[in-house]
């Protein structure tokens, strides 16, 4: 059998040589080391037999390595490892064990609502003669991204002047963060936050493993309940708020009186949601008289109000994980919170900057 004829590395230059010398002495990764060695003694005149006696690996071996370095330059010195057994399912497969997992089975005209492992690899082996175990099918479902998740109510706004409503609070919150609410007048958000009962609430701490802190369990919940009036001032990202046993239209003149008073010039526009007592004749006729706008999100659109996000941090930092004895330190905690928040508070921009209800084509699912 005739020899095969030598192969060796292609000339470098200074700097490349220096950087494979570099790597024999630094490398951690052994296969590195070992296929930068064998491209050195390539280098110096070794032939492929020779490099590889070197390194106890095959001749075939070392002129695979050179090869792969006179195509591939350095990069040639990580090959890709595709070890392990190949894939069951190819792509085609795969992408239709997700898209029947994704369809309700009701749409396939099973006789439930919902899939199991068991009953989806089952119709997989049925309908489309794909067999796998519920393990292989749980592996496929996860590396693309499909989880076992619960679902979620969303109410979609069916108000008829939606659009109008929408833009004219976006509006007042883009001439807000630009400075140009006429006559220094205000945008302030303003909702109610409750009701507050005394009760332990669910949360999360860091604790122990195995140990969460526990909290006692109750069904009698005395002591009525408690509403806040929040608003939330976006000159100044401040919070104002007042607590108060009921909530009705005579409560929520009364603060809206305060914040009249805390702004006493320009223009109050007040970001608010449906609640009859806010669309009550007498409130409404005191703003008529005392320069106070009421403007109203769409029905169901309550994410439009941005006083809900700063409720969900009011929530999440001051009543998840708590056990109030009182509704008088109950208060404190929220005030103590607000007032931190305060502290910190900066103007609000940007909302919604990237939002789909940004675009002119926005449309709802209205009525």
């Amino acid at each position: 059998m005739a020899r095969q004829p030598e192969v060796f590395v292609r000339e470098l230059d200074p700097a490349d040589a220096e950087r494979l010398v570099k790597i024999t002495r630094t490398a951690r990764d052994r296969v590195r080391l070992r296929r930068a060695g064998i491209v050195l003694a390539s280098v110096q005149g070794r032939s492929a037999t020779e490099a590889a006696a070197m390194f106890a690996a095959t001749a075939q071996y070392a002129r695979e390595v050179i090869h792969a370095f006179n195509e591939k330059g350095f990069a040639g010195l990580d090959p890709k490892w595709s070890g392990g057994r190949p894939r069951r399912f190819g792509p085609d497969a795969r992408e239709l064990i997700c898209r029947v997992a994704r369809t309700p089975p009701q749409d396939l005209k099973l006789p439930f609502t919902t899939w199991s492992l068991t009953k989806l690899v089952a119709h997989l082996r049925e309908r489309h003669r794909i067999v796998g175990s519920t393990e292989t099918v749980r592996q496929v479902l996860r590396d693309a991204g499909v989880r076992w998740q619960a679902t979620k109510t969303w109410k979609t706004s069916r108000d008829p002047e939606f659009t109008v409503k929408m833009n004219r609070i976006l509006e007042l919150y883009d001439q807000a963060a630009a400075g140009q609410i006429p006559d220094g007048g205000r945008v302030i958000c303003v909702d109610e936050f409750g009701p507050l009962n005394l009760q332990p609430r669910p949360g999360r701490g860091w604790f122990p493993s195995g140990r969460p802190a526990r909290l006692r369990a109750t069904y009698n919940r005395v002591g009525g309940v408690r509403h806040v009036f929040g608003a939330l001032d976006l000159a100044s990202g401040q919070m104002f708020y007042r607590f108060r046993d009921p909530k009705r239209w005579q409560e929520f003149l009364a603060f809206l009186k305060q914040l009249r008073a805390r702004f006493p010039t320009g223009r109050l526009h007040v970001v608010c949601d449906n609640f009859s007592p806010h669309r009550k004749a007498q409130v409404a006729d005191w703003c008529a008289g005392h320069d106070v706008e009421l403007v109203f999100t769409p029905t169901n659109a309550s994410w439009l109000n941005w006083i809900e996000c700063e409720f969900t941090a009011l929530r999440y930092f001051t009543l998840d994980g708590s056990d109030y004895p009182s509704h008088t330190a109950q208060e404190a905690s929220i005030a103590g919170y607000i007032r931190w928040a305060n502290r910190h508070a900066t103007p609000k921009r940007h909302f919604a900057p990237e939002s789909k209800i940004r675009r002119p084509d926005y449309l709802p699912n209205v009525a």
